[in-house]
């Protein structure tokens, strides 16, 4: 999982509660600025659900939320904290070169 993986951009929409699809793709362009296609949203939400990270619910006319499971709540958790590491390293390194 990369900087803007729609894997954790997608388990990071649902740590807040369940969404269909245009609603994670709106709280992802919100909050990160990426846009994610149809494509790429709806091929992460199935490799997601395969991996037991997500669980589609009942569907509401012709949307279908999904929740992230506490399986997905682990793997977003490991993800986030590695990155927190990473950014902590890099803005180290910043600091030391412009200083």
């Amino acid at each position: 999982m990369g900087w803007a993986d729609p894997a954790v951009l997608i388990l990071t929409s649902l740590a807040d509660g369940p969404k269909h699809g245009y609603a994670m793709t709106a709280d992802i362009a919100e909050q990160t600025g990426v846009t994610l296609g149809p494509g790429t949203l709806y091929g992460a939400l199935s490799r997601l659900e395969e991996r037991g990270f997500i669980q589609a619910m009942p569907g509401e006319q012709r949307r279908r939320p999904y929740r992230i499971t506490a399986a997905g709540a682990t793997v977003l958790r490991e993800r986030l904290t590695a990155m927190r590491s990473l950014v902590r390293t890099g803005l180290s390194r910043l600091d030391a070169v412009v200083a």
